[in-house]
């Protein structure tokens, strides 16, 4: 599976996170929970940084050992987006930290959305990074 603009979203309802390229080196993060507590904001974030964030992804999902797990977007200070996974049944509940400014503990967002079957997990980080070879 392939996509036009690459792009991942996570959750849905009540709970969801959404990346999605804006422009050559700029991304668009989208996050809400219940309507109560929302983020969107561009970020600077490269193909590569991008690429590796879904390959680390992969990584886990595609030989899940049964524990916890987190990735960064960038391996730098100025990390926009950070997700935990907790193994819950046959997938992962994700907790998410936005940092809009980086690596900011003033002006951040952490929210968590429910589990997302590991096989659906899977297909979503494949599509995203196959998006990013093209």
């Amino acid at each position: 599976m392939t996509m036009e603009t690459p792009r991942i979203r996570l959750g849905s309802g009540g709970a969801w996170l959404e990346l999605v390229q804006a422009g050559e080196d700029s991304w668009q993060v989208t996050a809400d929970w219940c309507s109560s507590l929302s983020a969107d904001f561009t970020a600077h974030l490269t193909r590569g940084e991008v690429s590796d964030f879904a390959a680390q992804m992969l990584s886990h999902l595609r030989s899940p050992s049964g524990s916890r797990f987190s990735a960064a977007v960038t391996p730098g200070r100025n990390n926009p987006l950070v997700l935990s996974a907790e193994p819950v049944g046959d997938g992962f509940a994700f907790f998410v930290r936005l940092t809009p400014n980086g690596d900011d503990d003033v002006c951040h967002l952490q929210m968590e959305i429910n589990p997302i079957d590991a096989t659906e997990l899977r297909d979503m980080f494949d599509a995203l990074h196959a998006a990013m070879a093209l």
